[in-house]
């Protein structure tokens, strides 16, 4: 008995042994390896692979300011790396793979060019599908193709071609997914969950070539045929964006209805942002104002909606700031940047726009903070951060001149008083500032008596001493030291004497370290004196004269600013408009003329553009403006009173070295073209001539200024760029050793006023140059500063060569040179032009 039953076990070891063979297509053989791979390897395999893709998917948030993508889940190409390295899901999809290779490996029959095994291209597809979520998208290609080649049966074949799809469009090859999967929907008899699957791939495909009208098509289809709940709403919530950006408001708020009708049968975030984006398209001409208030009262008091009330808030926020009840909604929009969750578009929206409720109100360093706040939540370098830096960045300047032009303004407003009507104006203003203080005074003693009459005395555990838990004020050292804090405030240091409170019984027994503050008694007290302001108004008609130009000047800059940098045209229409009346100098006069022509066309006010453009045809016939008005084409690049044109002769000029006439000329086009993209150009134009004319420091500083306020610019770029690496090299004054060179210089120093004598002498030296033919040697005139120039030798190799020649010439007859000179090595040469410092070198040596 016992021998017949290891007999059985023997022959059922053998029997299963043979159906482990993968070579022979018996029923047997197919069904172990069929069962063994789907309950077994392929089940392992699942399981890993479901939850590495639902622990992606957990921490992907979606960005609903843009068109969601059809796939809820991040993913990037990342083929050089270990399998399963890329992803905090990595690792599941890494032992789904080796599940799904196993399987694979262990129970393929593919025999005779047929496979066997019914489990395999699910085997493949387990594959295929890991390496994709792991972001190998080439060798989850080859997985798909595998399944397309080798088993054009299988039940798979259509999501296979789904899939395949899917990792060409993660490869960005939109145009070959869009193909094949036309293709698979014209030949092949779809299941509802391919064709969804199919739809969704084709409207991602079109949304990423910007092709809305199709996808849209594409994504109700998928809408049409998806059974799961969640992916449902998700591609209604994105039918619903497609309607909006292809300005189909009816249409997006009917696929929004949609999303919101499925309420818990979709993710909430859905339905919040259909709520929200139904918001967006609100028509604040036509809508129920109440009803949609009541729409959001509601949506801030379900206690499910919590983690979107910094979304629900900032809606609020739009009512609000739609509704023109300005001050509410900035409540609005801050208790929605308090309410903040984790998405930072919605915070820079929310900074943005409290920027702009502050530039609008004036109120232009409020503005500057909030646009500082709106960039820490942008992607830096982005293109809406760049924007924003830009705006910020142009503030500064808003910022400048609205302060001088208001300051400048009020200064002018006084002293264009009378002397009554000053007094009154400061009696006034006086009389408030002593009102303020007394209350200020009264609130002080309040305080004062609370610390000494209600606080001294407060009830403790026990009343019996320091040391049985009383809080008798005296008893516990914090409050005793916050008391002598605030009456040290308050009243400053006092001896314990009669009469403590009088200013006048201060004592100087505080500590070193404690600031001294002069309390005086408010009748006393200058502050609240007119006289004290009366005094401070200017009354020198040149005081009075430069703070009238300084004030015009800000208002024609701001106009410019804000026409060509914010595009805020009321404004500068208002400010350059207001810098007409106040009779500004004659330069400022017709550039702002014809801006005010330029911003009435582009706010389409003929009239008003024809009265200016006829003012400066009438009264500036003969300026610039006026010939551009009259033929619009002269401001093209050839014509000569181009900025381009003008431009070009001015660097010629500053190639002949005229550099005073360049920096003064560069002034005046920097004025005439304020605004004009080539303004850097002429800064910089005019930084090298206060170089080439002053020097290094002087260098220094220009360059300094340009690449400070033309950040953005070529010439601001190249600015920085010279100012950290040229200048340093630049910066050595200290002359190099005449051993160390070979080659030098004869020089001779003319005086400005001796142009005509340098041009002879370097006749003559051309004449000796050539009769000795020293065919190494030529000349030059270089401009050392507005006094002096140099006219040069150039070529010489030693210090005695230099000498001797200017020896030589000194004494032939027929050149008879007396002027005095003297040798310099070229790179001391350099120095001496850099830093001005000739007087230096020739302390060094004596003049021949």
């Amino acid at each position: 008995m016992k021998g017949t039953y290891k007999i059985t076990l023997f022959i059922l070891a053998v029997v299963f042994m043979a159906a482990c063979s993968r070579k022979k297509n018996t029923f047997l053989n197919r069904n172990v390896h069929a069962l063994t791979t789907e309950y077994n390897t392929l089940y392992n395999g699942d399981v890993a692979f479901t939850d590495a893709k639902e622990q992606l998917a957990y921490g992907f948030r979606d960005n609903f300011w843009e068109i969601l993508p059809v796939e809820r889940i991040d993913i990037e190409e990342a083929e050089i790396k270990a399998p399963g390295a890329n992803k905090s899901g990595g690792g599941g999809f890494n032992r789904a793979e080796e599940k799904a290779a196993k399987a694979i490996q262990k129970h393929s029959m593919y025999i005779d060019g047929k496979e066997y095994n019914p489990q395999t291209d699910e085997a493949y597809m387990l594959l295929g599908k890991a390496r994709y979520y792991d972001g190998r998208f080439i060798p989850a290609l080859d997985a798909f193709n595998f399944i397309l080649d080798r088993y054009p049966t299988s039940n798979n074949i259509n999501v296979a071609k789904v899939w395949k799809a899917k990792t060409n469009i993660r490869l960005k090859n939109e145009e070959y997914a869009i193909e094949t999967l036309k293709k698979m929907f014209d030949q092949a008899e779809l299941e509802d969950e391919e064709m969804a699957e199919g739809a969704a791939m084709m409207t991602q495909a079109f949304i990423n070539l910007d092709s809305l009208q199709p996808a849209l098509e594409y994504i109700k289809i998928a809408t049409e045929n998806i059974k799961d709940k969640e992916l449902k709403g998700r591609y209604t919530f994105i039918k619903g964006q497609l309607y909006n950006r292809l300005n189909e408001k009816d249409s997006a708020n009917i696929a929004f209805d949609e999303v919101i009708e499925m309420n818990r049968k979709t993710s909430r975030a859905y339905l919040i942002n259909a709520y929200l984006e139904k918001g967006k398209n609100f028509d604040y001409e036509k809508g129920d104002r109440t009803a949609f208030l009541e729409l959001l009262q509601d949506l801030e008091k379900n206690r499910e909606n919590r983690p979107f009330l910094d979304k629900i808030y900032n809606q609020f926020g739009d009512y609000y700031y739609n509704s023109d009840s300005t001050e509410t909604a900035v409540k609005y929009y801050n208790k929605s940047i308090k309410a903040f969750k984790q998405d930072r578009i919605l915070q820079s929206v929310n900074y943005q726009t409290l920027a702009l409720i502050n530039f609008d109100a004036a109120e232009y360093k409020n503005a500057g903070a909030y646009y500082d706040s709106t960039l820490t939540f942008l992607q830096e370098n982005s293109r809406q951060w760049r924007r924003m830096k830009k705006k910020r960045e142009n503030l500064d300047d808003v910022i400048k001149y609205e302060d001088i032009a208001t300051t400048n303004d009020s200064i002018l407003k006084l002293t264009n008083m009378s002397e009554s009507e000053q007094l009154a104006f400061f009696t006034d203003y006086t009389s408030r500032l002593k009102e303020q203080a007394i209350k200020d005074s009264l609130e002080a003693i309040k305080i004062e008596a609370k610390i000494a009459n209600k606080e001294f005395y407060e009830k403790g555990k026990t009343a019996s001493g320091p040391n049985k838990g009383s809080t008798f004020y005296f008893y516990n050292t914090s409050t005793v030291a916050y008391g002598k804090g605030e009456f040290r405030k308050i009243w400053g240091d006092r001896k314990l004497e009669d009469y403590w409170r009088l200013s006048s019984k201060r004592t100087s027994l505080i500590q070193e370290d404690d600031e001294v503050v002069a309390i005086a008694p408010i009748a006393e007290n200058e502050l609240y004196k007119p006289q004290t302001y009366i005094a401070k108004i200017p009354t020198e008609q040149k005081v009075i004269d430069s703070l009238a130009k300084d004030r015009n000047f800000a208002y024609y800059q701001l106009g410019l600013i804000y026409k060509e940098k914010f595009k805020e045209y009321n404004l500068a229409i208002n400010r350059l408009e207001k810098l007409l009346t106040y009779n500004p100098e004659e330069r400022l006069v017709v550039p702002a003329k014809y801006n005010l022509v330029k911003i009435y066309e582009i706010l389409e006010d003929p009239s008003a553009a024809d009265r200016y453009k006829n003012d400066v045809l009438t009264n500036h016939a003969e300026t610039r403006y006026a010939e551009i008005l009259r033929n619009p084409n002269s401001q093209l690049p050839t014509d000569e009173s181009s900025p381009e044109f003008k431009y070009k002769q001015l660097y010629k000029e500053f190639e002949a070295a005229k550099y005073a006439d360049v920096i003064e000329k560069s002034d005046n086009f920097i004025m005439v073209y304020n605004g004009n993209d080539i303004v850097p150009k002429f800064e910089l134009l005019k930084a090298t001539a206060i170089g080439r004319q002053q020097g290094f420091e002087a260098y220094k500083k220009a360059l300094n200024f340009v690449s400070l306020n033309y950040p953005s610019s070529e010439e601001g770029k190249q600015a920085q760029l010279i100012y950290s690496n040229t200048l340093p090299l630049l910066a050595v004054k200290d002359f190099v050793p005449e051993e160390e060179t070979n080659s030098w210089k004869l020089v001779y120093k003319f005086s400005n006023e001796e142009a005509e004598a340098a041009q002879q002498l370097k006749e003559k030296l051309d004449k000796a140059i050539e009769d000795y033919r020293y065919t190494n040697m030529v000349t030059s005139i270089d401009f050392y500063d507005p006094q002096t120039k140099l006219v040069i030798v150039h070529g010489l190799n030693t210090k005695m060569g230099a000498i001797d020649f200017g020896d030589i010439l000194k004494e032939k007859k027929e050149y008879k040179i007396k002027h005095p000179f003297f040798e310099i090595a070229t790179p001391n040469y350099k120095i001496v032009q850099i830093h001005k410092n000739l007087d230096d070198y020739l302390m060094k040596d004596i003049i021949k």
